[in-house]
């Protein structure tokens, strides 16, 4: 048995030397060619409206604000300045969702961003991003990539298309510190250990970002309050949470494999899916020992096991907001077939360790 294990430990560091190690090099070298097409268009609308001042910017060879989608799509999101004059509502009437509402309305004036609050004081997602995106058609126009770089159309979303390869989305935002929301307070459970009270102050200081994005929760019921509703996103605190053990490792293969044998159609898996997985591990397992090098076989499996389950039931509940269904609008059928496939997947890595060679 634990021969066993010890040769699936060597066959996934094999797989996480090669495939995985490939797959960063050529994911980081797409960013460095998108992010310079991306800041010359965000410079352009910055000359148009210093309100949109871009946050996009390199750090020890990484870009903040950048998030990874798939290796051909990807999210930049801009931080916006001055959200002083509005208080944070979140009621759980939307899923995943919040708004920002005038927390005095004699201080509508004194807000960065007057035009866009609405008649019942919310600041409106829908309206700055409507404002972000004509800034942003226009600044394509005239960048000097203009000739690789194009609006995605029919979507409310900022998209662009680069070099017909790539898509980025650029998503505005508030960064929230400080505060944590209410539909996230069930969270650390209490009968869990993991991750500990000390990081659990960490995680809640590090706080969350308001997006402004259509919320997947939401198709169908477009409402104004939608419109105005802003996408709660916890990337930074969740990211704090994998720091230690094998778990980045464990997070690689599970998006190597993801983008190579689990990209289907109706798109059912992104990696927040493998990401969130992982997350709901780290409860099961919350030792530390349970995290190093020598389970990363177990823990791998693990999560393969509870994703066939999620789509089976067809759903996988947000990490931090388990009202929040992330397979929400996917079709069954895709979902189906992702969870054969998966299977394929799992059972092939669990009889036959060196199978990885081939995956």
């Amino acid at each position: 048995m634990i021969a066993t294990q010890a040769k699936l430990v060597y066959q996934l560091n094999k797989y996480y030397n090669e495939r995985c190690q490939t797959r960063k090099a050529a994911i980081a070298k797409t960013i460095r060619e998108v992010c310079k097409v991306v800041s010359d268009v965000l410079k352009e609308v910055e000359v148009q409206e210093p309100r949109f001042i871009s946050s996009l910017s390199e750090i020890e060879a990484r870009y903040e604000g950048m998030e990874v989608i798939s290796p051909n799509e990807f999210e930049v999101v801009l931080y916006l300045n001055q959200m002083g004059v509005f208080n944070f509502v979140d009621d759980g009437s939307l899923p995943g969702c919040a708004v920002l509402k005038l927390s005095d309305g004699r201080k509508r004036s004194m807000s960065l961003w007057v035009e866009f609050i609405t008649a019942s004081g919310y600041l409106s997602a829908r309206k700055i991003r409507s404002r972000f995106q004509t800034l942003v058609a226009q600044a394509v126009d005239k960048c000097s990539y203009r000739d690789v770089v194009k609006m995605v159309a029919d979507t409310s979303e900022v998209k662009l298309r680069i070099r017909e390869r790539y898509v980025v989305q650029i998503t505005p935002a508030f960064k929230c510190t400080g505060i944590w929301p209410r539909s996230a307070a069930q969270w650390p459970m209490p009968h869990i250990p993991w991750p500990g009270p000390n990081r659990v102050a960490e995680v809640k200081a590090e706080g969350f970002n308001l997006l402004s994005k259509e919320c997947y929760s939401l198709t169908g019921k477009q409402s104004s309050a939608e419109s105005d509703a802003w996408v709660l996103q916890f990337s930074e605190a969740e990211n704090r949470l994998l720091m230690a053990g094998c778990r980045k490792k464990c997070l690689s293969i599970l998006k190597t494999l993801r983008d190579r044998h689990l990209e289907l159609p109706g798109q059912p898996l992104n990696n927040y899916h493998m990401k969130t997985l992982l997350l709901y591990e780290c409860e099961k397992h919350p030792r530390e020992t349970d995290w190093d090098e020598s389970c990363l076989g177990d823990r791998l499996n693990g999560i393969l096991l509870q994703l066939i389950s999620c789509l089976q039931c067809r759903r996988c509940p947000h990490y931090f907001l388990p009202n929040l269904d992330l397979f929400q609008g996917k079709p069954h059928s895709a979902l189906e077939a992702a969870a054969k496939q998966t299977w394929r997947l799992a059972r092939e890595i669990l009889t036959n360790a060196k199978s990885l060679d081939k995956l």
